[in-house]
């Protein structure tokens, strides 16, 4: 079930496809400002879709009850464990 969240970050990431595409159009020579231009919006946007995505993910975990604020302490999964 999709959330504003989710919603969220399907938009930031098509508006950011919409950047890739402008940035590719800005490849030839004298436009690479406006080319890096569309590369910085389309990583702006990637980082925000990314955001809502991660809130997205916390509010379904905390609604289904499994949101812990211990999980750091388990290093099975973590890298720490690598050491």
């Amino acid at each position: 079930m999709p959330t504003k969240h989710h919603d969220d970050a399907a938009m930031h990431n098509e508006e950011a496809a919409k950047h890739h595409k402008e940035a590719s159009k800005h490849s030839g020579a004298g436009s690479h400002e406006k080319a890096a231009h569309h590369a910085q919006a389309a990583s702006a946007h990637h980082a925000k879709a990314g955001d809502s995505a991660a809130k997205a993910s916390k509010k379904y975990a905390s609604k289904a009850g499994t949101m812990k604020d211990d999980d750091d302490d388990d290093n099975s999964t973590s890298s720490s464990a690598k050491k």
